[in-house]
Formats: C-alpha cells, sequence, structure tokens
C-alpha cells in the first residue's frame, strides 16, 4: 500500500449498504480455539469483519460472511465502521478484519503494524482504487478543455448552485470523509466551493438527476464504482501526483494517486483465526467482480445476503481458490 496516501476519501453509507450490517458486540475480539465451537473444529467460528460505509466495502464483507459461513461453518458478525475507527477496532481487538483499505489512516496503521504489532497485513484486496474529479462526458464535448484543471475557472459559472453561491459547486459525498478538496481548490486558486451531499446515496441520486437532464456538474468520483457502468464521466487531470504532495493537508495542491486497496488484520486473530483467517488472506478478486456485487446490491436493490448467494452460486472457481488447503 502507499502508505503516504493520507487523504483519500470514501463514500457514506447508501441504504443497501445497511442492510445485513449488525453492531459490534459487547464480546469484542473474536472466539479461538476450543471454546469456538466451530463445525471445522480449527480456528476462530466467529468473526467480525469491519465494513466501511460504502457499497463495494458491502459487497467484500457480504461475500466472505457468505463463505465463511456456508464453507467453514463459522458465525460472521458485520459492524459498520469509518476507515479510521476500524483501525483502531483492529488493534483493540474488537475488530478482526478489514477487508477494503484505502490508506486513509496510514500513521495508525504504521503504529499498529510496526510499533504496537497488533495489526497485521492481510494482503493485497485485488481492487485498485483512484479518486479524482469527474464531468459528465456530454459537457466535455461541448467543452474539450474542460477536463484540464487549468481551465476550470472559465467554466465555473456553469457550476454554480444555490449552496455555491458566487462559486461553482464540486459536489462530495459525506462531511466525514477525508478528502483534499478544499486544500486542492485554494491552493489552484478555483472558483469552486465543496458542496457535500450527505452521503453515497444521495450522492448517486444527484449525479443520476443532472446526467438525465444533462445538466453542467463536476463531482468529487472514484473507480471502482458500480454507477460508472451506467454513466459516462471523464476524469479532469488535477496536477499529477508524486509520492509526498499530500503529505501536509494543508498544503495539497496535486491530484489522487492510484492506491491497491489492502485488508489488514487483527494480529491475534492472524495467528489464531485457523480457517476463517487464512480464507481472509487469501480474499482476493477484481474490481469487475466486486462491482458485479455491488450492482446487485445497491442499483438492483438485493440484499447483500441474496447478491453474495449469487454471485458465489456464478463464480465458484474463483472462490474455490480462497478456501484453506486440506
Amino acid at each position: 500500500m502507499n502508505t503516504t496516501r493520507k487523504n483519500l476519501l470514501r463514500t457514506a453509507t447508501a441504504a443497501a449498504v445497511i442492510l445485513g450490517v449488525t453492531g459490534l458486540t459487547a464480546c469484542g475480539a473474536a472466539k479461538t480455539g476450543s471454546d469456538s465451537g466451530s463445525g471445522s473444529g480449527k480456528g476462530s467460528s466467529t468473526v467480525t469483519i469491519a465494513v466501511p460505509s460504502w457499497v463495494g466495502a458491502e459487497a467484500n464483507a457480504a461475500v466472505a460472511k457468505h463463505l465463511l459461513e456456508k464453507e467453514l461453518d463459522t458465525k460472521v458478525e458485520l459492524t459498520q465502521l469509518d476507515e479510521s475507527v476500524a483501525i483502531d477496532g483492529l488493534n483493540s481487538g474488537k475488530v478482526d478484519a478489514v477487508l477494503e483499505d484505502w490508506g486513509g489512516a496510514p500513521d495508525k496503521i504504521k503504529l499498529y503494524t510496526e510499533d504496537k504489532k497488533s495489526v497485521v497485513a492481510g494482503g493485497d484486496l485485488g481492487v485498485v482504487g483512484h479518486i479524482g474529479w469527474f464531468v459528465p462526458k456530454y459537457l466535455v464535448d461541448k467543452h474539450p478543455d474542460i477536463t484540464d484543471w487549468k481551465n476550470l475557472n472559465k467554466y465555473s459559472d456553469l457550476f454554480k448552485t444555490a449552496e455555491s453561491g458566487d462559486k461553482g459547486q464540486l459536489l462530495e459525498g459525506s462531511p466525514s470523509y477525508t478528502t483534499n478538496d478544499d486544500a486542492i481548490i485554494k491552493n489552484l486558486k478555483l472558483d469552486l466551493k465543496t458542496v457535500y451531499a450527505g452521503s453515497e446515496a444521495a450522492q448517486i441520486t444527484q449525479i443520476k438527476e443532472s446526467y438525465k437532464a444533462e445538466k453542467p456538474f463536476i463531482t468529487y468520483w472514484w473507480t471502482p464504482q458500480w454507477l460508472n457502468a451506467e454513466v459516462e464521466l471523464v476524469e479532469v487531470k488535477l496536477p499529477e501526483y508524486k509520492e509526498g504532495c499530500d503529505a501536509d493537508p494543508k498544503k495539497v495542491e496535486c491530484g489522487y494517486a492510484q492506491t491497491s486497496l489492502q485488508k489488514y488484520l487483527n494480529a491475534d486473530f492472524a495467528k489464531d483465526g485457523g480457517d476463517a483467517a487464512e480464507f481472509l488472506k487469501n480474499f482476493k478478486w477484481s474490481a469487475e467482480q466486486q462491482n458485479e456485487v455491488a450492482l446487485m446490491i445497491a442499483d438492483q436493490k438485493m440484499s447483500p445476503e441474496a447478491a453474495a448467494e449469487k454471485w458465489v452460486k456464478d463464480n465458484e472457481a474463483t472462490w474455490k481458490a480462497w478456501l484453506p488447503k486440506k
């Protein structure tokens, strides 16, 4: 993982993300060993997985939960936690696994993995994430040079809304996300103002409505994301990301990095979690596969459980490789 990637956004909760996610129980860390009651008799029978509040993370957790319960006879509890809080949960033992970390808390990762050694790397998820500013393709067709940040002030009037006043609106997701956008706007002297939709679901609704009406808009957005298969967005070229350009949050004037999304495990769980821990270390899929499940949950309104069950049924060759070798 690129540990200097300090300021990655991620989205807030779509209603679909909440489905199937339970609160963190008082029991805290997973039960291991002889008290587990595991059908396999090996390792942990109750695994707590943190689920950040975006639908891609819900897709990861839903498929992992389905396979752990059906194939390894391991009970799974899902708890919705923001990225940074989830890393704290790994350290305390109240969380066993985080399946999609975007590098938003690099200082904590360094502290817990290198100094305290309470958290260990769980491997690459297999998905490369990227955040940026995006505009709709129909707007680029009318104004081809709008994809260069140096020309945004020329078009800022197109993005004005009641919420942004005399500046152009840069649509954001939730105020709880860690982003560089206010600093980028200030340091590049752009006539834009961040305006928060409040959640992933609300942001998607605004994007869909504007896109259908072919209204101009610019939004903080990312890949992979299931909506990208339905709306054609084009990234605005911000100054190139270079190692360390986001080290000081107040001085950021560069774009966002390409980030290999990572898994992390509580160290005790990684050591004593048996088949469940090995399975989660092996869990690795593509952005396209993640989007298949995310699309079923968020767009087709399937429950996470049903979406996971369908994907598992259709992709046995992929998930069989994640199971511990007998």
